[in-house]
């Protein structure tokens, strides 16, 4: 029992010298985690100037958009070819994907040679060759008669600006081939499958192996989202956000990108890194001073960098005696096989010798355990660089999704990571020090380059599909010049033919006289009440204006809600309520006992005898208070407030909030004779010459006019551009049938289509993964702000999917694309439809006036106007398309509803002073 004791401790005692030995020899090999961070660090920044289009030309890491911008989501379907090109085989598959409840793939392959005469020969012959070897595996397959989509594996550096096609930059691994460096790939293969008469391909996708990788397990694990090859050759790609590729237009969604860092340190960066033993092993290589990162990490170069350590350390004594054999003189003599076979866990040592036996080494016992720890630190090195590489690429996606812990999933496949025996465990523990913040599942490919192919060209035949039932959904909302001038024109009739009086109980248009004739001109003073009615909440203000050098306006306002039992109660109800929010603000402001002069803002239709009495036309904006309709609402506010009886006030003008818009910015700028509401609801008022308003007395001079546009479209004339989803919208509204034209331009209806659409296009599987929500059934879930927040410039996708989820809408990158665009879709025809109506009003006052020109300014306010990122652009645009001879100015209004009816009951005040006989006319 001593003796086996004394066995062991003397073999344990050679093991830990030999070990000692080895590692102060080859200590430049060993890295710490502190210089793994550095490695991690550096080839951060290494991403970063290969991402960027000015820094790209010079990076060694190419960072090259693979033009790959969506994962698998499972319901990919078909038959596929695929063509795998880049290691000591070509390999043809054909792969089935199904979704019939199960999703599932199937795969049949076959090899074929890849000799030397086709790896280092010319373009031609090797293009043929696939050709050939494609040809002969579908008529082994009998789908010679079929047309078969082909995802091609082409494992090298390629430049790609769209899917099909790929310039190769240069040749790796043991590749060779003249005259197609600098050329598209694709249309290579395409001109050689031309000769084959007999088939019929379509070479749908270009892809790596490392995107066919990250698909093939994008397939299985949705999560997938990096793909990474350690085999003969080494590479990574992951989906990067589309804003930060400066290479590839456009900022929306996100795009695998093939990372190539095999080149990582071709510049330098990685020089203090490299040993003598880099060194050598890179000046004996095919590509000298290139593809240095792979020539320290992958299988091509392991067995080859333990040859020429193992080299020096006999010529130095410190192996075999000093005895080197030819064998070991020879380049390729040790491959990655055997470095795999000497770290095997118990047969190592005894593989050790056999293999160095057959190199006529003769080892000893203590050589045996030195070349294993020589093994063992190569290897060990390649995974911890990898660790470091990899650990950069998840920091980057975590950081990119603003995460603190990210759970993701890695798809891996070559073959020093699925064979060697330790290879994998090193590596996942050495990354999870690294990035201790990132959860990582790796998940082994299986057939990733040929199966990965098929998958790419399954997504892109899966997108392009949804691309078509996508644009057929929205191609209703995309308006051509040719309709907006339709749109234009018939806004104009409907606004000429309401000015007519027999017209009156028919128009659409109804162009309400709002028996406003003048404009503010500085001298009106005083304190004036205003009221501002028009939505879900109701403000009471007290405006104070000052005239002369020291002008001014000055306000002073409180708001107060309108519960929803009140806007559909009864008309008594909602008056009692604003007369008791009246009195609030008086107490508030202790002015109850003053007699003011006050305007009341009234945004609804009214057809007005003088300015202050409106009879209500009809309720808009979810009001359906009874009893109202037909009724003065001046005299229904009087009856309110002699109920009451605790206060009274000297009601002097009922008033539009497109009016006060207007009247707001007359008072900064006289030239402005046109008010827009684009907000909640949307309206335009005008000064129109008294001659053409039939309906009022007297032709001299001018009157604001209320046109009340939204009805536009109420008799039908607008029919033929409303949308399926419009009329679902206003079947599903407080009105149907009614303000047609504002609820396809205003903020209250615009969330509701966008509703709608998403609802539509999910059924059709195009979004949520066809599933409809329990939130996404909810009518008014999808308010307006929404849409401003989805399409605002400065919000990125992930904020966009943190809306959604907000609302309820679990929803994916592809799923936040595809609603910005509905978003956009729907808030631009609105804007562009405003534009075209407010075109028509401008050219009506541009040929009253008989001018060639017209210089004018449009009053503006609304929340859709003010808070939309894109709506006041691309309504301006709008009107100078449709209008080219108006220059208009557009001006903001400062509260038109509360500042507006204040101006408008102070210039009634003027003129009633001046004047009394013409206070009606204002």
């Amino acid at each position: 029992m001593f003796a086996v004791h004394l066995l062991a401790f003397h073999f344990t005692k050679l093991k830990e010298d030999q070990i000692t030995k080895v590692d102060r020899f080859l200590h430049q090999l060993r890295l710490s985690d502190d210089v793994l961070q550095d490695v991690a660090a550096r080839f951060q920044a290494e991403m970063l100037k290969g991402l960027a289009r000015d820094t790209n030309p010079t990076a060694a890491v190419k960072m090259l958009p693979s033009f790959v911008r969506s994962l698998p989501d499972g319901s990919e379907k078909g038959e596929f070819l695929a063509v795998d090109l880049g290691g000591s085989q070509l390999r043809a598959h054909r792969v089935r994907v199904s979704d019939d409840g199960k999703q599932s793939s199937q795969l049949e392959s076959k090899f074929y040679p890849t000799p030397k005469e086709v790896t280092q020969g010319n373009g031609a012959e090797l293009f043929d060759y696939i050709a050939d070897c494609l040809s002969d595996f579908m008529d082994t397959r009998n789908l010679k008669q079929k047309k078969v989509p082909l995802g091609f594996t082409f494992s090298f550096p390629c430049k790609q600006t769209k899917l099909d096609e790929g310039v190769l930059l240069e040749w790796t691994k043991h590749f060779r081939v003249r005259g197609v460096q600098g050329t598209d790939v694709v249309s290579s293969l395409h001109r050689a499958l031309q000769k084959h008469q007999d088939i019929d391909v379509d070479v749908l996708a270009l892809v790596n192996d490392t995107v066919g990788t990250m698909m093939t397990c994008g397939y299985d694990d949705p999560r997938c989202e990096v793909g990474l090859i350690i085999g003969t050759g080494t590479n990574a790609c992951y989906m990067e956000e589309m804003r930060h590729i400066s290479l590839v237009e456009g900022d929306e969604g996100r795009m695998c990108i093939n990372t190539e860092w095999g080149a990582f340190g071709d510049d330098g960066a990685l020089d203090d890194l490299r040993t003598e033993f880099d060194r050598e092993l890179d000046l004996g290589s095919l590509n000298p001073g290139k593809q240095l990162f792979e020539k320290m990490i992958s299988s091509l170069y392991l067995g080859e960098l333990v040859r020429l350590i193992l080299l020096k350390m006999t010529k130095e004594g410190l192996l075999f005696n000093g005895k080197v054999s030819a064998a070991l003189l020879t380049k390729g003599k040790i491959e990655m096989k055997h470095v795999s076979a000497m770290e095997k866990y118990k047969e190592g040592l005894s593989n050790t010798r056999e293999i160095l036996t057959e190199l006529k080494l003769f080892p000893s016992e203590e050589d045996c355990v030195a070349v294993q720890h020589v093994c063992t630190i190569v290897s060990f090195r390649s995974a911890n660089l990898c660790a470091a590489t990899l650990a950069a690429i998840l920091t980057r996606l975590r950081d990119n999704k603003k995460l603190l812990r990210m759970r993701t999933t890695v798809g891996i496949d070559g073959g020093l990571y699925k064979t060697h025996p330790r290879y994998a465990q090193r590596l996942h523990k050495v990354l999870r020090r690294l990035v201790p913040t990132c959860d990582v599942r790796f998940v082994l490919s299986r057939s990733g380059s040929g199966r990965g192919a098929a998958m790419v060209t399954a997504v892109a035949l899966r997108l392009a599909a949804q691309r078509r039932r996508l644009d057929a959904a929205l191609a209703p909302f995309l308006l051509p010049p040719s309709t907006l001038q339709q749109v234009r024109d018939s806004m104009r009739a409907e606004l000429e033919y309401g000015l007519k009086r027999e017209a009156q109980g028919q128009a659409t248009v109804k162009m309400l006289p709002t028996y406003v004739r003048g404009m503010p001109d500085g001298t009106e003073k005083g304190k004036f009440l205003a009221l501002d009615l028009g939505g879900t909440n109701f403000r009471v203000l007290l405006v104070k204006i000052k005239s002369g050098r020291r002008r001014s306006v000055q306000m002073y306002n409180k708001i107060f809600a309108i519960p929803l039992e009140i806007m559909q109660g009864t008309g008594e109800e909602l008056f009692d309520h604003i007369v008791q929010c009246i009195a609030d603000f008086l107490d508030y402001m202790g002015i109850k006992g003053a007699r003011l002069p006050l305007g009341f803002t009234f945004s609804f239709p009214c057809r007005q005898t003088s300015i202050d009495k409106g009879t209500l036309v009809g309720w808009t904006k979810g009001f359906k208070a009874t009893d109202c309709e037909g009724e003065d609402v001046v005299d229904m506010l009087r009856e309110a407030i002699r109920r009451r009886n605790e206060f009274d006030l000297d009601i002097v003008a009922v008033v539009n909030d497109t009016v006060g818009t207007m009247m707001t910015c007359g008072y900064e700028d006289p030239n402005c004779e046109i008010g827009l509401i684009a907000g909640t609801g949307t309206n335009v008022c005008y000064m129109e010459d008294m001659k053409n308003i039939e309906t009022v007395e007297g032709n001299e001079g001018k009157m604001c006019i209320n046109t009340e546009w939204g009805a536009f479209g109420d008799n039908g004339c607008i029919d033929h551009i409303r949308t399926k989803y419009d009329r679902e919208v206003d079947e599903g509204s407080l009105n149907p049938g009614k303000q047609r034209y504002e609820k396809m331009t205003s903020g209250m209806y615009l969330g509701e289509i966008v509703r709608e659409i998403l609802i539509d296009l999910t059924k059709q599987g195009l979004l949520f993964r066809g599933h409809i929500s329990e939130s996404l059934r909810k009518r008014g879930i999808f308010e307006t702000k929404f849409l401003s927040q989805i399409e605002s410039d400065r919000l990125a996708l992930l904020q966009v999917r943190r809306v959604l989820q907000h609302l309820g809408l679990d929803s994916t990158c592809e799923d936040s694309i595809i609603v910005k665009e509905v978003c956009a879709a729907v808030s631009t025809r609105a804007a562009r439809l405003c534009g075209a109506g407010l075109a028509a009003v401008l050219e009506k006052r541009r040929q009253d006036r008989g001018v060639e020109r017209l210089q004018i300014t449009v009053g503006v306010d609304g929340t859709l106007y003010k808070l939309h990122p894109h709506f006041s652009r691309i309504l301006q645009e709008t009107v100078k398309e449709l209008a080219p001879q108006c220059d208009v100015t557009f001006m903001l209004s400062e509260d038109g509803s509360g500042k507006g009816a204040a101006l408008i009951t102070a210039v009634a005040k003027r003129l009633h002073n001046g004047d009394p006989e013409h206070l009606s006319d204002l």
